[in-house]
């Protein structure tokens, strides 16, 4: 689905939805407490709805109702299982060392980038602790064996999600565990989330708080905050200021972006780059540091973000370890999404901005984290039209 945007400034009130990062992590909580726990997430997602049924495979019982999940927990771990993880990074990088604490012999469906996203060194990991790990198919992983109880070592450089997978591993496998961080440890605020919700249920004991809600999420809600800073009327409600979402810094960032050309380290924020490279574009320009986890998200969002920059007559450039946007302005263009939420989202907020129209390519994919943003998008008074392929 293509969509083409005739520039528009926002207008109106808009509720953050509810956090996918938290969402993923209560939701792995219930299927390991002792009863019931009802989830309040009234907003779902592509993402969110494959941890959902991975945890189903594993023997949870999941009910989605319109106030958001009720989780039965896993009575009876299965001996095989087979988990369509789709497009989620977190739901195979969580629940891969789960199945291994639980012994599982488990296959993971993968599709769109995830297949090439790395993996490493969380395989080598889980290899040494007692697992086999092999790739039958392009699309497909199996983990076999079972994590045994002893000193686990992860490089914190790659992916937060590997500790907080291993985390989780750890609090379900028998006896002495202990985990072991090296190196420079990047999105650090997601392993403080991780260890907020396993404290909420108690673990390793994991017990039902019975209700609980999913907080608001900065990272979606960074899109509205954007417009906003660049001259839309909207206020954007359900965001908790003492969020442990790192995310959450975009309310720090989007002033400094109105008074100059900052330099901001990527490091703890890669999912904010897009919609913070669009309001550098439109404002004073700025440097990102710490990029390089960026090339190995939905898409290559350093390329991507570039692209899209510069489809909308802007200037951007990168180094390895850089991205520089100068403060042009933007005008419109065609935007190739690559199939990346994030890419999609920010160009549309872009277009508020623009002179000229905003053709997004493939602006289907907002369904991953967002599923109702076109729909407020035209609530707020964006002004669209959307074309099937």
């Amino acid at each position: 689905m293509d969509i083409t945007i005739t520039p528009k400034k926002l207008r109106g009130t808009v509720a953050a939805i509810p956090s996918k990062s938290a969402a993923h992590r209560l939701l792995i909580s219930a299927a390991f407490a002792d009863n019931a726990t009802t989830l309040v997430c009234p907003d779902t997602n592509r993402d969110i709805e494959a941890t959902a049924d991975c945890l189903q495979a594993l023997g949870a019982e999941i009910s989605r109702n319109e106030r958001g999940y009720t989780v039965a927990p896993i009575q009876v771990i299965p001996e095989t299982a087979a988990l369509n993880c789709c497009e989620s990074g977190s739901t195979l990088r969580f629940l891969l060392p789960i199945v291994g604490a639980l012994g599982v012999d488990a296959t993971f469906l993968m599709a769109g980038r995830l297949p090439s996203r790395p993996l490493s060194p969380l395989w080598e990991e889980m290899e040494r602790m007692g697992c086999t790990l092999t790739r039958p198919t392009a699309n497909t992983l199996r983990c076999e064996g079972q994590l045994q109880q002893g000193a686990y070592t992860i490089d914190g450089s790659v992916s937060s999600q590997f500790i907080t997978g291993l985390l989780f591993a750890l609090s379900l496998i028998p006896g002495k565990t202990h985990l072991t961080i090296t190196g420079k440890i990047e999105s650090r605020p997601y392993i403080t989330m991780t260890k907020q919700a396993m404290a909420l249920f108690g673990a390793p004991q994991y017990h039902s708080p019975g209700e609980i809600s999913v907080e608001g999420d900065w990272s979606n809600g960074a899109f509205w905050l954007a417009a906003q800073a660049l001259g839309s009327d909207l206020t954007v409600t359900g965001l908790d200021p003492e969020s442990t979402q790192g995310d959450r810094a975009v309310a720090e960032i989007l002033p400094q972006l109105a008074k100059g050309a900052p330099t901001v380290s990527a490091a703890d924020i890669p999912d904010l780059v897009p919609i913070l490279a669009v309001t550098a574009a439109a404002k004073h320009g700025a440097v990102f540091t710490d990029i390089q986890r960026l090339r190995i998200k939905e898409s290559d969002r350093v390329a991507s973000t570039i692209a899209m920059v510069e489809a909308l007559g802007g200037k951007a450039e990168a180094t390895e370890s850089t991205l520089t946007v100068l403060g042009t302005g933007l005008q419109g263009g065609t935007v190739d999404a690559c199939n990346d939420h994030r890419i999609a989202m920010s160009a549309a907020i872009a277009s508020t901005v623009c002179s000229a129209p905003v053709i997004i390519l493939g602006g289907e994919c907002v369904k991953k984290s967002y599923p109702g943003f076109w729909e407020e998008f035209s609530r707020l008074g964006g002004n669209y039209e959307q074309h099937l392929r």
